[in-house]
């Protein structure tokens, strides 16, 4: 069944974890609802990319890294390992070899995958600050590789952004100011 009614007060369970109520206003599901909003977002953003692609390869990668990070944060026995932070490293380091050097703030947008990327950065980077407000609240404790991942992971879209304006052609606009 997809629902059970339960939840028609304001509370609800992890799934899988401690069946302890607890208000969806509070800290775990606002932070559990941004990964959730990101991993969605970019499900969409993989399939406006082209099939089979590199930026669909490492989309589909980071959702993976998604889920067991909403896992960790749900209390299930699931942990970000120190190599899923050197790989998105490795990434980004690969594709600033590919583009131009950065020269100042960027306009979003050039394509519409470096539009919809730049904007999987932003969700990226709220989810963040509501993983760091767990700890911040002593709701739970938050590994080191964990804040580590979603750091780097904003790092990897806005470089993805600049690889899919850079593959295609299309350039850079920095602000006026």
């Amino acid at each position: 069944m997809l629902y059970t009614g339960k939840g028609d007060v304001g509370t609800t369970t992890l799934f899988g974890c401690d069946q302890q109520r607890i208000s969806k206003s509070s800290e775990l599901p606002e932070a559990l609802g941004a990964l959730d909003e990101l991993n969605a977002y970019l499900g969409f953003v993989k399939m406006r990319s082209e099939g089979g692609s590199r930026i669909t390869t490492i989309l589909r990668d980071v959702q993976e890294t998604l889920f067991v990070i909403q896992a960790e944060i749900a209390g299930a026995n699931k942990r970000v390992e120190g190599n899923a932070v050197k790989h998105v490293e490795e990434l980004v380091n690969g594709i600033e070899k590919e583009i131009p050097p950065l020269k100042g703030f960027s306009i979003a947008g050039g394509t519409e995958l470096s539009a919809l990327l730049d904007i999987a950065r932003t969700l990226a980077r709220r989810a963040e600050r509501r993983i760091i407000a767990l700890t911040d609240a002593q709701v739970c404790q938050i590994s080191d590789e964990m804040k580590a991942y979603m750091n780097r992971l904003s790092s990897l879209l806005f470089a993805l952004a600049r690889l899919a304006n850079h593959l295609a052609g299309v350039k850079e606009e920095t602000p006026r100011y």
